[in-house]
């Protein structure tokens, strides 16, 4: 693959400079605190619809600019600051991905902008595809999305979803014909107030507390045909392509994952930077045997992979993203390579970061350890690592890997 440059341009590092100041300052502070809580950031997202960092403006602004790289380098300042605040200001943003990839131009201007209100009324969005006996295996979703007269009705138990329950727009993964597997299924849009749509358990979580994740109910869910996104002359045409055994395009929730997977990719490089970083600066601080311990060759021998790591990647992110914006299919599936490798990497990363800073590293009194718990989630939501390489080894082998 060539032609990609990853020089930033002079807008995307401004956004970059911008984003790091909030992070900085007002996310990395209350980190702590609300990762206790285990509960939504609230004034946090509210300060971030202030400044125009939580607002469907930026995100489509930054969605949309030229060198695909202005989000995932936005996304990775956010959660340098702070993981499970980043996955409550960014979270809106996988239910409007999805909106955005199956929804037609009407269905997005009339749901997206319910999905993150304005400053003085913020709003949140739901992506909901795994279920309790469908997470990895999206083509074991039970959910149920029947056509009755002008309208859908939608029963079934949704899981592991991020705003979950609380949000006010709802994006459900429903099949419309069973007996298709993934390619009998579409995706609906859940008004706000609907009957029949409640929040079941909310998760406690090992990381990203701050983040709401909990089980959807949806029990006799009525929609109007206006909610399926993409519409039913689209899908009708789709399922009638696939039961004549020609290729239809992607299944709903394949195509959101594939679209969003650099911009996850760019959040786990965001935290392991914040791993390395705090690290770095420790051992460049603390004394052992009368001197800095990043003289010790050991030490310094593992920032340095710690460093190399997290740049190599960014860069798979910046390059499966600048592939993404120009329209380059991902043939050797460059979004789950970077989803992979940034995923492990956080992990890696802030492992090792415990490890320099010793027993010091294992409590609380230092970010690391959040951040190690935080990393973990990356190597298993939206497609886990196994599942990743079973997506890369297809693409390199062109043979059906199982």
């Amino acid at each position: 693959m060539t032609g990609f440059c990853p020089e930033l341009s002079d807008d995307v590092v401004e956004v970059r400079d911008w984003v790091h100041a909030f992070a900085r300052d007002v996310i990395r502070p209350a980190g702590a605190e609300w990762d206790e809580r285990e509960e939504t950031p609230w004034p946090v997202i509210q300060e971030a619809a202030k400044i125009g960092l939580y607002s469907l403006d930026f995100f489509a602004t930054q969605w949309f600019e030229e060198s695909g790289l202005a989000l995932p380098v936005a996304f990775e300042e956010i959660f340098w600051g702070d993981a499970g605040i980043g996955l409550s200001i960014v979270g809106t943003g996988l239910a409007a991905a999805a909106l955005a990839s199956n929804g037609t131009p009407e269905q997005m201007s009339q749901w997206l902008p319910l999905m993150f209100g304005s400053e003085n009324d913020v709003k949140l969005g739901a992506f909901c595809a795994s279920e309790p006996d469908a997470g990895s295996d999206i083509g074991a979703i039970r959910t149920r999305a029947v056509h009755d007269g002008g309208d859908w009705i939608l029963n079934g138990v949704k899981t592991w979803a991020t705003n979950g329950g609380i949000a006010d727009v709802h994006v459900v993964v429903a099949s419309v014909d069973p007996a298709l597997g993934t390619r009998g299924q579409a995706s609906f849009v859940v008004p706000p107030g609907t009957p029949g749509l409640s929040m079941g358990q909310k998760f406690r979580k090992h990381g990203i507390r701050a983040s709401h994740t909990a089980e959807v109910i949806l029990d006799e869910v009525r929609v109007p045909g206006s909610c399926l996104l993409g519409g039913k002359d689209r899908l009708d045409a789709r399922l009638a392509r696939v039961r004549k055994g020609e290729r239809a395009g992607e299944q709903a929730a394949m195509r959101t994952f594939e679209t969003t997977r650099p911009s996850v990719a760019a959040m786990a490089v965001g935290i392991a930077r914040a791993g390395f970083e705090y690290a770095r600066d420790y051992a460049r601080e603390r004394e052992q045997f009368g001197r800095k311990i990043g003289e010790n060759q050991a030490i310094a021998f593992l920032l340095a992979e710690m460093a190399t790591r997290v740049d190599m990647a960014r860069l798979l992110t910046w390059r499966a993203a600048w592939m993404a914006r120009k329209g380059r299919q991902f043939e050797q599936a460059e979004g789950s390579m970077s989803k992979l490798v940034a995923g492990e990497t956080a992990v890696w990363v802030t492992e090792q970061a415990i490890q320099i800073l010793g027993g010091a590293g294992y409590t609380r009194e230092h970010p690391v350890e959040r951040f190690h718990r935080d990393a973990k989630i990356y190597t298993i939501f939206e497609g886990t690592s196994e599942i990743q390489r079973l997506i890369i080894g297809r693409a390199v082998t062109g043979l059906p890997v199982r």
